[in-house]
This record gives C-alpha cells, structure tokens and sequence, in this order.
C-alpha cells in the first residue's frame, strides 16, 4: 500500500492529544500531508502540512439524520490510499514503511478478542451468517488504512438507508465503529489485521501494557507496533507508556494536561457519587414501596 495522507478527526477539545499525535507522525519521518476531519465547529490552527478536511454533501447529510459526530468518519470511506487515526493515537514507526507490503482494507487492533462496541444485534446476525471465525475481520475504527475507495458519496448513502442496514450505520446513536464495520464488510475488501497471523504484530492498545516494561515485547522491529492507540483509557490512570505522549508536549502544554486531567478526575468522581446517591434513592423507594404492599 502506498500511502499518500494521514487522517484524523478532531476539535479544540483534543488538541492537546492531537499536537501529540502530529509530532510522532513527523518524527517517525513521515511528511504526508495530515487530513483532519473536523469532529464539529470548534476548530483551531493547524500545523504545517495539515488542513481541516471536510465534504458537506457527507455531513450535511449525517447532521439531518441527526448522527453521533464520530460518524463523519464516513467520508474516509469514499477516498483512497490513507491511514486514519483517532486523535489518542502516537505513532512509533513511519506508517509509509510500516505498510507498504500490505493491501486492501488495514486493521492493527485486537478487537478480534473482543468483538464489543464493533456490532449490533443487526449486522452482528449478518456476520454470524457468513462466517464462524468472524471476529477476524472486526476492527477499531479509531485506526485503519485502505488504499482503494470504497463507496462513492451516493452509494455509501444508498448503502446506509437500505432497510436492511440502516439501524446500524445511521440509527445507531452511540459512536460509529458499528457502523463502519458493517460498511466495510459489506463492500467486499479484503480484511487483514496485523495483529494477527501471519505477521502478528504486538498490541496497539495502551490498556495491554500496565507495567514499566511495556516496549520488552516489540522485538524484531516488525513486531513492534507502529502506533498505540489510548482507546478507552481514562486520561488519568496511571500507566507507564503514557509518557510516549507526554514527551511529546511542551513543559507549557503538559501543565495545561495536567490541569485538565485533574478536572475531569474531579468530575468523574462527582459523576460516580452522584449515581450512587441516585441508587441509594431508588433503593430506599423500592424499600417503601415494597412496605406498603405487604400492609
């Protein structure tokens, strides 16, 4: 696969993850031009060679269906020749290099493990029908690569609203990772994840390293994965490999992360409190209710 752009999607809320990001792109010596689709109107400056890249007739159409907006990563699907991250990604080797063997449509995560938040009821019954091992070709849509189109913009509109699909990849209101499998699948590209046979390359999620000697497995250079992806990973844990980020901001932007660490430490711990006084509430009513009815 030849690589011609990096894409993204992201707002000022993840700026900070995002300046991590683009600086681990460059430093693995990668200048592909850095896409990043816009996750909703608060934009900021960007940094050279990358540019905000939006298609209305995409998200003028998922805003009407009144979609998540991790759904405007959609649009990826009707370009070629990329790799898309999420914003919590760093890169630890040149993507360019890391794929140029490769073909088709590119997975690098171990959801194959763990088919959760990849399916519906809907299309998890379409990829039970058609294969037994079909947690193979399920991926994180945080990252994957493609170097062919998949669907022309009304195409991929004819796909989304066809009755069969729809609850999936447009009602669906969560996130979009459902929906993209289903797409993907459904366009008939073959599906390989580096994670798995015959390359078998170690993790790309954070959350499988918790101690300090997390690099210890990436040997030879070929098995060490060429991004980590924070997936799911609350800001605030502790771990280790989150200084591969770290280093990556400034002393400035690293006590701004810290700061915002901190609050939403804080506001995670008042939402946690305020569901158990919530439970303790209903418990206690559930308690009165059932008093009355034995009087």
């Amino acid at each position: 696969m030849q690589l011609d752009k990096i894409i993204t999607l992201a707002n000022k809320k993840v700026y900070l993850r995002f300046m991590a990001l683009e600086r681990s792109l460059r430093a693995t010596g990668c200048s592909l031009p850095l896409l990043v689709i816009p996750y909703d109107g608060e934009t900021f400056p960007l940094p050279e060679n990358a540019s905000w890249w939006s298609l209305p007739e995409i998200q003028d159409w998922l805003g009407a269906e009144k979609t998540h907006p991790m759904y405007r990563k959609y649009q990826c699907l009707t370009t070629d020749r990329y790799q898309f991250v999420d914003s919590d990604v760093i890169f630890l080797r040149n993507p360019e290099e890391a794929l140029a063997r490769e073909s088709g449509f590119i997975a690098s995560c171990g959801h194959w493990r763990d088919a959760g938040h990849t399916v519906t009821a809907e299309s998890g019954a379409i990829f039970r029908g058609q294969s037994s091992l079909w947690q193979r070709s399920i991926f994180n849509t945080g990252q994957f690569a493609c170097d062919r189109i998949l669907y022309s913009v009304e195409d991929l509109k004819k796909q989304c609203l066809d009755p069969r699909y729809v609850e999936t990849c447009l009602r669906f209101r969560f996130h979009e990772q459902p929906g993209i499998n289903l797409l993907v699948h459904l366009a008939g590209v073959p599906i390989h994840n580096l994670t798995l046979p015959p390359l078998a390359m170690e993790s790309t999620w954070a959350g499988d390293y918790t101690g300090a000697d997390y690099a210890a497995t990436w040997t030879p250079e070929e098995k060490k994965p060429y991004l980590i992806h924070w997936a799911g990973c609350h800001e605030d844990s502790i771990r280790p490999i989150n200084q591969l980020y770290l280093d990556y901001l400034t002393q400035a932007e690293r006590e701004q992360f810290d700061r915002e660490t901190a609050e939403l430490k804080q506001r995670r711990m008042r939402e946690q409190r305020s569901l158990r006084s919530r439970a303790r509430r209903w418990r206690r009513s559930l308690r009165g209710f059932a008093d009355e009815w034995r009087k």
